[in-house]
C-alpha cells in the first residue's frame, strides 16, 4: 500500500476550472499522484459543458493527427532537475499486450481505473484522475505540469518535493510481504 501525503497544492486555477493536487501515494517504484479537476458552467452552454468535462477523458479527444495538440487535450508533464521530462501525450489506450520489460523510464501514465466523476450540482463538475509516475521521483525538487487550452489553463507549473515522496515510500507496504519486491 502506498504511503499517503497530503499536498494541498493548486495546479491551475481560472475563474471556470480548478486543478488541484490534493494528495500523493508514495510506492517504492513509484508515485500516484490524485488530481482534481473541478469545472463550473458558469457562461458556457450545456452541450460545450458536457463537451468540456468529456475531454478530461484523453481517449475521448481527436483530431492529433494533424501534428498539432488539439486545444481539449487535457496535459500534464513533469521535469527533474536533470531535464529529463515525462508526459501523458501520446499514450495509447488499446493496451491488447501486457510489457514483458519495464519501459524506459521516467513514465508519466493516467490510470483511468481512478477516474470518476462527481455529481450533485449541475453548473459544477468534478472529475478524480490518478496519474503515475515510474520509477520514483529522484530525492530533489521536481516539477509538474498541466495545460488545457479548452479549459483556459495555461501552462502551469508547480515543484514537488521529491526527497518528502521518498521518505513517504519507505513508508509503504508491499502488499505480499513474504515474496520478493512485495509482488
Amino acid at each position: 500500500m502506498g504511503a499517503v501525503m497530503v499536498s494541498g497544492l493548486v495546479v491551475a486555477r481560472n475563474p471556470n476550472v480548478a486543478i488541484t493536487l490534493p494528495t500523493i501515494q508514495a510506492f517504492s517504484n513509484g508515485c500516484l499522484m490524485n488530481v482534481d479537476i473541478v469545472m463550473k458552467r458558469r457562461t458556457l452552454s450545456p452541450d460545450d459543458f458536457q463537451a468540456l468535462q468529456l475531454s478530461v477523458y484523453p481517449h475521448m479527444v481527436t483530431g492529433a493527427s494533424s501534428g498539432r495538440l488539439p486545444d481539449n487535450l487535457l496535459r500534464f508533464g513533469v521535469r527533474f532537475a536533470d531535464g529529463t521530462k515525462a508526459t501523458t501525450i501520446g499514450q495509447r489506450f488499446d493496451r491488447t499486450e501486457i510489457p514483458q520489460d519495464p519501459p524506459p523510464g521516467p513514465r508519466l501514465s493516467w490510470l483511468f481505473g481512478g477516474m470518476s466523476m462527481r455529481s450533485g450540482d449541475e453548473d459544477a463538475g468534478v472529475v478524480s484522475v490518478d496519474l503515475w509516475l515510474w520509477p520514483s521521483p529522484p530525492r530533489e525538487t521536481f516539477e509538474l505540469g498541466v495545460e488545457w487550452p479548452a479549459g483556459g489553463i495555461e501552462l502551469s507549473i508547480v515543484e514537488l518535493d521529491g526527497a518528502a515522496i521518498a521518505s513517504a515510500a519507505q513508508r509503504s507496504v508491499p502488499y505480499w510481504p513474504d515474496s520478493p519486491q512485495g509482488e
